[in-house]
């Protein structure tokens, strides 16, 4: 049996919304140390890793390790019937096919209750090996998804690169011109920005990923970013349940 409740929905709501774009269905991964996603894309282009810890859950049970399947777009739906301050239980009983969804006002005078046909994924396993990055950034996170939603489509793709000095946006197109965004520290009083460089890294990144991962801004203040020439970029937003991971490779192009 597992059962958790969070205090405030609100939290679960955005995080469900923010990757429900890049991940049809996905499997999670429960145990008594917490909820886990690691899957790829729809597209099989990014990988996502989402780790929720059982200790920052109101309440967390869980009597066995089990894997479920569920569609993330139908989990969404459900999670948005909810109010801002209600709390959420999350349920599964033994041998049950579902995953049910109880919503609960403060003051108990509004309840609602929903459950959620579980899925039959076939389990992929993906190796994440370790990686010793030549670059680290940490930055803000809602300036980080301005600067990418400022670049039109047509600049697709962006060169993401980062030095001692700054963390960079460029771009060339023959049609239009070509230009550069930096951010450096010293730009950026009220957030502490941080820059740790061994080696200068810079790659092609796609657009429209970016833009996808940064819907997770909204659960973290800040972003980082760590990238080596040999290996795919990683975006990781920290928030108090645990993190959200994002890999993509470079030079992905978009197919139209």
């Amino acid at each position: 049996m597992f059962e958790a409740l969070l205090g405030n929905a609100t939290i679960l709501k955005k995080l469900i919304s923010a990757i429900k774009d890049l991940i049809t269905e996905a499997n999670l991964e429960i145990t008594s140390e917490g909820i886990s996603i690691k899957t790829m894309d729809s597209s099989k282009i990014a990988l996502i890793i989402l780790t929720l810890q059982a200790d920052q859950f109101d309440e967390y049970h869980c009597s066995h390790p089990e894997t479920i399947g569920i569609s993330i777009p139908n989990l969404s739906k459900f999670l948005n019937l909810a109010n801002n301050n209600e709390t959420v239980t999350l349920k599964i009983e033994d041998n049950s096919n579902v995953l049910s969804l109880a919503f609960a006002g403060l003051d108990n005078k509004r309840t609602s209750e929903f459950t959620l046909n579980l899925l039959d994924i076939e389990l992929e396993n993906f190796g994440i090996p370790e990686q010793d990055y030549s670059v680290y950034a940490k930055v803000p996170s809602l300036e980080f998804a301005r600067i990418c939603r400022s670049f039109c489509p047509a600049l697709n793709p962006i060169s993401l690169s980062i030095d001692k000095e700054a963390l960079n946006f460029e771009f060339v197109n023959e049609d239009i011109g070509s230009g550069v965004v930096s951010l450096r520290p010293a730009e950026i009083p009220d957030h502490k920005m941080v820059l740790r460089v061994t080696q200068p890294v810079s790659m092609d990144l796609n657009l429209k990923y970016l833009n996808h991962f940064n819907k997770a801004s909204c659960l973290s203040e800040e972003v980082s970013i760590s990238m080596s020439s040999d290996a795919p970029v990683m975006l990781q937003f920290k928030f108090y349940l645990g993190e959200l991971r994002y890999f993509l490779a470079p030079g992905i192009r978009d197919e139209n």
